[in-house]
């Protein structure tokens, strides 16, 4: 590990040098690339700094027993050792965190995608409130959030709504979301006061750009309708709806909000980029072995991933075993707890895998 990190601090060095150098700022995109790298490595830098600093200053306590005369100086550095050891080890471990290897689309930001799935009304009404959810969350975060496209019901509720999600590094909190979410609860329609379980499916993809994923125009087929559903003034009276077809799998995305066609062409190709993306890092996590894949893979998107029980006030994450009791912050936005012990639980596996 200390081998790595030396390499780590020479290669920060080196780009600290190419950063003074006047030549590189007439590079833009050079310049926006190596500034990035510095400022990824630097947190590992100054980590490193401070182990070798308390570790200096172990060695010379340990010094100070074995030469100092004075018995209360010596007694002074004894006493300060297992402080100092305590904190190396909690510094040693979170070397090992930051030299794992980069999820490289954790500084992304996303494609959100909510389906109601098994449980008609109610379950159109549950992915409404899961949209509401990350919707706050995404503003306790700072975090700008667009509606690319909806399909609302009657009732309040989105058989499907798609946003984009951009901020700092938002894929590395949200990657975690995409499954099955259940939710059990009296529906408002219920007059028995029953019980019912119904389901949304939630998507979260890495929004990918140009430099990540080039379309060729000849492999896209592009459609122009009448938008249907509720909308303002020439919503529904023009021919402003968009749907892209990508020929070679049949991929097809639609997009209706807009007035514009042209904007509902832009947001329709950014979904479809996306799922493109997607679907390119998914053949990737199939060449990989099984431990590697367990790593960097969120989880099968059709596999139950979470339950909001209602009547308890009760969330569970069922692939960590994690239970809440605290639903109404929870569907307030305030998913941090649960993110947070997602995160730990797959630097886990990650550091688990590298130390094997």
């Amino acid at each position: 590990m200390f081998q790595e990190l030396e390499k780590v601090v020479q290669r920060y060095n080196d780009l600290t040098q190419r950063l003074s150098e006047q030549g590189l700022t007439k590079n833009p995109d050079e310049f926006k690339k190596v500034g990035k790298e510095h400022s990824d490595l630097k947190p590992i830098v100054e980590s490193y700094q401070k182990y070798k600093e308390l570790k200096q200053q172990l060695d010379d306590n340990k010094k100070i027993i074995e030469t100092e005369s004075d018995a209360d100086i010596r007694e002074m550095a004894s006493e300060e050792i297992p402080e100092i050891e305590n904190k190396l080890e909690k510094i040693e471990e979170e070397l090992k965190l930051l030299l794992l290897p980069k999820d490289p689309r954790d500084d992304k930001n996303v494609i959100l995608e909510i389906r109601a799935g098994t449980g008609g009304d109610e379950a159109a009404l549950f992915g409404a409130d899961l949209f509401r959810m990350y919707q706050r969350y995404a503003e306790l975060r700072r975090w700008k959030l667009e509606i690319l496209s909806n399909s609302p019901t009657g009732k309040g509720g989105f058989k499907e709504i798609i946003a984009s999600i951009s901020g700092d590094k938002v894929f590395s909190y949200m990657k975690y979301e995409s499954g099955v979410h259940r939710v059990q609860r009296v529906p408002e329609t219920e007059a028995s006061g029953r019980i019912h379980t119904s389901a949304a499916t939630v998507v979260v993809l890495p929004e990918a750009d140009e430099i990540d994923i080039s379309i060729d125009p000849k492999d896209l087929r592009i459609d122009v309708f009448r938008s249907s559903g509720p909308g303002g003034q020439s919503v529904n009276t023009t021919d402003s709806a968009v749907r892209v077809t990508y020929i070679p799998t049949n991929l097809v995305v639609i997009c209706q909000d807009e007035k514009s066609q042209h904007k509902n062409k832009a947001k329709a190709l950014k979904v479809l980029r996306s799922r493109l993306y997607e679907q390119a890092l998914e053949e990737e996590e199939k060449k990989m072995s099984s431990e590697r894949r367990a790593m960097v893979s969120t989880g099968d998107r059709s596999a139950k991933i979470r339950t909001y029980n209602f009547p308890q006030n009760r969330v569970t994450d069922h692939r960590i075993g994690l239970s809440l009791h605290n639903l109404s912050a929870i569907m307030e936005g305030e998913l941090d707890t649960l993110i947070d012990h997602m995160r730990a639980h797959f630097q886990a596996l990650a550091l688990k895998g590298n130390d094997e």
